[in-house]
């Protein structure tokens, strides 16, 4: 029975490989060059070619890029919006009915396999996987976005239609169009994006764990290509794997460096023009870099840590010197109003809220597809040792909930504002203003404001850390441990890249990036879902 090196877990054992899989010769990881690179040469080269080709022509060529961008993006997710969501009901069905058949007793790692962490540590890597520069950049503008719609106003902000009553709200019913916006929100950060994670998520530990394989997206589709998982059909699926994170991570950062810099204009006056923004992800690339190199135990968890401290903190506050009431009551309203609004929400047939679908839940799912590899890898790696139906419930409910309370919490007060005290201000800003705007109506602003830059600035540093860690190891052929040089390398062009799309039109060609690059992945992932089923099929289950 063959053995895979370099999937050692913390204890140092070797996870066990089943006799009916094995890894291709093709698979090895080969060490070329003077600068001790140790890459998966294919993937690797024809990624790292096409990325610096698409960044020097997206830059040389950035005033015809712009307006290439935003017809891409307007014409793939006003086509193509029924397939986004389509997708998404598969995933949720699919990860709800491998939990409840008998496939959720299949334990991660083999029958004997214990966890590797506490139900507490478990539930919190789980919620910081959920946590990120979106949430900081939505959490006050989509359910002030929605609310605004459902009033009957109309708005276009940042490229994103607005023009939409969730759900026929009536006109002058300031609670129901309360509750449909929230429901609306917590439809894009709920059960749908985390569905999607876990279905790779899952193929990543049950690959690696139970099947000795190693730990890169190619290896879930060994039920479906068998060997030829090894070659160029397990390239391209890597290939487009590397391209959709790029994709994903890219489109986070050129959110966060534009909220960033609306921030730092609204504190100190510093201008927030594409100049502004463009330094400050040259800037922060450079800490991620130090972070990279400083190694993970110091970089990325340190880092992890202190945005995990410094958001609760911001959360508490909002909380204590908000609307409390209504936060605590709206928790459970917008539950019960997601639960109920769901089934026409996901519709993707629904044509009276087509501008909502292609404006809004198309550009989500696309990003969290092209985020799956990522976030699907992390959860993996700390998922050693669950039942797949503890692995599936926990996966979609903590870290659900955890947004549900983020987005109430942030969404209650900013709306509470329009509607009890009669401050627009944050309605009428622009995306990346409203968080700051909303602060600005409560007490300490000037701290608040500068925590929620800082929070901004540090997710933007250990998402770019991370994802380069995923990417190299998605590159390298699922070799975990890889020399720094290759990290710094995806660090710098994650950076570019966000340069380049932020010249080529701001925040929609982030978007038009992270839709182009999720639409084949979707395919992938949907494709992953089955094979997903067929390796658990094959594993042993417990009582």
């Amino acid at each position: 029975m063959a053995k895979n090196k370099d999937l050692m877990e913390p204890d140092g054992e070797v996870t066990p490989i089943a006799t009916d899989y094995k890894v291709g010769q093709d698979n090895v990881v080969v060490s070329v060059g003077p600068f001790g690179l140790d890459i998966h040469n294919k993937v690797f080269a024809i990624s790292a070619l096409t990325v610096i080709v698409f960044v020097t022509l997206t830059i040389a060529f950035h005033e015809r890029a712009e307006p290439l961008f935003g017809a891409l993006r307007g014409w793939i997710t006003t086509n193509l919006d029924w397939f986004f969501l389509a997708a998404g009901n598969i995933f949720v069905i699919a990860c709800v009915a491998i939990a409840l058949s008998p496939l959720g007793k299949v334990r991660l790692g083999g029958t004997e396999a214990k966890p590797d962490f506490s139900y507490l540590a478990w539930f919190s890597m789980l919620f910081a996987a959920g946590m990120g520069i979106g949430l900081m950049f939505y959490g006050v503008s989509e359910p002030l976005s929605h609310f605004a719609s459902s009033m009957g106003g109309t708005s276009v902000e940042g490229g994103i239609r607005t023009d939409w009553a969730p759900l026929g709200a009536a006109a002058g019913d300031t609670e129901a169009a309360l509750r449909l916006s929230m429901a609306a929100t917590i439809f894009h950060w709920g059960l749908h994006p985390w569905a999607i994670y876990a279905v790779l998520a899952l193929g990543l530990a049950l690959f690696s764990f139970n099947k000795g394989l190693p730990l890169t997206i190619r290896s879930v589709f060994y039920p479906l290509l068998g060997e030829r998982v090894w070659g160029w059909p397990g390239h391209i699926i890597d290939i487009l794997a590397v391209f959709a994170t790029l994709a994903g991570l890219a489109t986070s950062l050129g959110l966060g460096a534009s909220q960033a810099a609306a921030g730092l204009h609204h504190l100190f006056d510093m201008p927030k023009d594409t100049a502004t923004q463009i330094l400050l992800v040259i800037g922060i690339t450079l800490i991620a870099l130090i972070s990279v190199l400083a190694g993970l135990e110091k970089g990325v968890k340190r880092l992890s840590e202190i945005n995990m401290v410094l958001a609760a903190i911001l959360l508490l506050f909002i909380i204590i010197v908000g609307p409390t009431v209504a936060i605590f009551t709206g928790f459970f309203q917008n539950i019960a109003s997601y639960a109920q609004n769901l089934p026409g929400l996901s519709n993707p047939f629904a044509r009276d809220d087509a501008n909502f679908a292609a404006g809004w839940t198309a550009f989500y799912w696309a990003w969290w597809i092209s985020w799956s590899p990522f976030v699907g890898m992390f959860i993996a790696r700390v998922s050693r040792g669950r039942t797949v139906r503890e692995f599936m419930l926990s996966v979609l409910v903590v870290p659900s909930l955890a947004c549900v309370l983020w987005m109430t919490v942030f969404g209650e007060t900013a709306i509470a504002q329009v509607v009890r005290d009669n401050y627009t201000a944050a309605a009428e800003a622009a995306l990346p203003l409203q968080l700051f705007m909303m602060l600005d109506a409560l007490p300490l602003v000037q701290i608040t404001s500068f925590l929620a830059i800082v929070l901004v600035v540090v997710f933007f540093v250990t998402s770019s850390d991370s994802g380069s860690l995923v990417i190299d190891v998605i590159a390298s052929g699922g070799k975990v441990h890889t020399p720094a040089p290759q990290r710094v390398f995806w660090v710098s062009f994650q950076g570019l890249v966000a340069i380049a799309l932020l010249l080529g039109g701001g925040l929609v060609a982030l978007q038009a990036m992270a839709v182009s690059t999720g639409l084949p992945f979707t395919i992938v992932l949907l494709m992953s879902t089955v094979a997903v089923v067929m390796g658990l099929r094959s594993e042993p289950r417990g009582r």
